[in-house]
């Protein structure tokens, strides 16, 4: 454990913000996961509106800067990608 206060203060800003950064990044695997089964189901309504939270889930982590937008961007296109392939 580190001795300077301020070096304290970072350890539990660290710990806080590993917290809520893994609680967000869970969020966003499973929106994914939901996206996933619906489209193996072949259920294409529910996959269009699960995608649309993953959407919103994936983007918002994006803007926090859990995920850079370039990743973000790529589990977005293949997520539409996947609900678009169900004929």
């Amino acid at each position: 454990m580190a001795n300077i206060k301020s070096a304290k203060k970072r350890v539990l800003v660290t710990e806080t913000r590993t917290a809520r950064n893994k609680a967000i990044k869970s969020k966003v695997k499973t929106c994914i996961k939901k996206v996933e089964t619906a489209v193996a189901n072949g259920d294409k309504e529910t996959a269009a509106a699960e995608l649309t939270v993953a959407i919103t889930e994936i983007s918002k982590a994006a803007n926090k800067g859990i995920y850079h937008k370039n990743n973000a961007a790529r589990k977005v296109s293949r997520l539409t990608k996947l609900v678009n392939s169900i004929a």
